[in-house]
């Protein structure tokens, strides 16, 4: 279709065009998660730092318990935190606790199922082999070794290996800075009375919630009005906030009212493009102005979720460093319906899943997929993916969809 670009190319456009991602900065790991590293972590000790007990029972010299009936003198305990500091000496065993350290000269584990035990004596009821049950030092990792990659999100589990890596702080990038301005006249807050020819804000509260989700700081522009004053002015807030992304919302087409673009330019926008082959959401705009990358998203609320998704979400994990970034969060899935051939456009429909154990889900699109109808976002699980000049396709036919229930980060 003559003027537009197709989805992947606008979204290589719009990852291009993040010079660098953001600074970082050094935080508490109890602060830390969901935040994307700024540089590989390396471990600062050996985990375990010494042979450890995998199981509860006695630490032994193999040589001495490979015989079932071998009776061994009991001579201390280790336990976690409480090591036996002597050395096991021919025929002698030692309680051991998982975790703890195997004592010097044991080469074993008895475990207590295979083990009688009275007073100081132990008979073994099944022979042992050399090593078994022991995990030996720097099994899991050693001094020195990267365990984390720079672009990694920080989430449970690698908080936890971080700090058992020995580090009570972590690099990771600061939050980008993400300005959000909505825009027109019919416009009024949420809690306020709308007039007649009104409605209720609500796409900024969606794209502020993508922003956090992908890991950015948000700066809520409010509302401004149809002018060019009002919009400069908010423009200038979002430079004195430092932003690093200004998202707009509505006011980015060419209609007698639409005067974000107009206005961006006046300030001195670099347009890197305008209109995209994608249903919702064709009016969408993409530039720079000076050191703030500027995404314009349409007005209806459907078709600005959607662009979220498919480009503010990507930006910020690219401002935030993230290696995959771009990645395709899209799957397999089954047609649940018949479609009738598509478009120029990409064409994302709200779309309700069934899903069976052992099957691909099953995908059937709204019957209605009015841009304006967050209703039916509302009560969707999926976005059904039709590429442009997609034939005509039939319920049961493959298809790809990507899932509202899931965090795309």
């Amino acid at each position: 279709m003559s003027g537009l670009i197709p989805v992947a190319e606008a979204l290589s456009r719009i990852l291009a065009s993040v010079r660098a991602p953001v600074e970082p900065e050094s935080v508490p790991l109890a602060r830390a998660a969901g935040r994307v590293l700024a540089a590989p972590v390396a471990s600062t000790r050996t985990q375990p730092p010494f042979p450890a007990s995998a199981m509860d029972g006695y630490a032994v010299r193999a040589a001495d318990a490979g015989t079932v009936g071998a009776s061994l003198r009991l001579t201390g305990t280790s336990a976690a935190g409480h090591g036996f500091a002597g050395t096991l000496e021919p025929g002698e065993a030692v309680r051991i606790f998982t975790g703890a350290p195997v004592p010097e000269g044991a080469d074993a584990i008895l475990i207590q199922e295979d083990a009688d035990a009275e007073g100081e004596t132990v008979r073994v009821r099944e022979a042992v082999q050399p090593g078994r049950f022991i995990r030996r030092e720097g099994l899991d990792f050693a001094a020195g070794e990267t365990l984390l990659a720079e672009g990694m999100a920080l989430d449970a589990r690698r908080l936890a290996l971080a700090a058992a890596a020995g580090h009570p702080q972590v690099p990771v990038r600061r939050r980008p800075r993400v300005a959000i301005l909505a825009t027109g006249d019919e416009l009024v807050e949420p809690g306020a009375t709308p007039a007649w020819d009104q409605i209720v804000a609500s796409n900024s509260l969606a794209l502020a919630a993508l922003a956090a989700e992908a890991g950015a700081e948000t700066i809520d522009l409010g509302i401004a009005a149809d002018d060019h004053a009002a919009l400069e002015a908010a423009f200038r807030r979002a430079r004195e906030a430092k932003a690093d992304l200004l998202i707009t919302l509505g006011g980015a087409s060419v209609g007698d009212h639409d005067l974000v673009q107009a206005a961006l330019a006046r300030e001195g926008l670099e347009l890197g493009f305008w209109k995209v082959a994608l249903r919702p959401g064709k009016p969408l705009m993409h530039g720079r102005l000076g050191d703030m990358l500027v995404i314009g998203l349409p007005g209806n609320p459907v078709s600005s979720i959607v662009c979220g998704l498919l480009f503010v979400v990507p930006a910020i994990r690219a401002l935030l460093g993230d290696p995959q970034a771009g990645a395709d969060h899209s799957e397999p899935a089954t047609l649940g319906c018949d479609l009738p051939a598509n478009d120029g456009r990409a064409d994302y429909m709200r779309a309700s899943l069934a899903i069976a154990p052992g099957c691909l889900p099953v995908a059937t699109p709204e019957n209605r997929q009015d841009s304006s109808m967050l209703a039916v976002l509302g009560r969707s699980e999926a976005l059904l993916i039709r590429e442009p000049h997609a034939p005509p396709a039939q319920a049961g036919d493959p298809c790809r969809i990507i899932r509202l229930d899931r965090r795309l980060v």
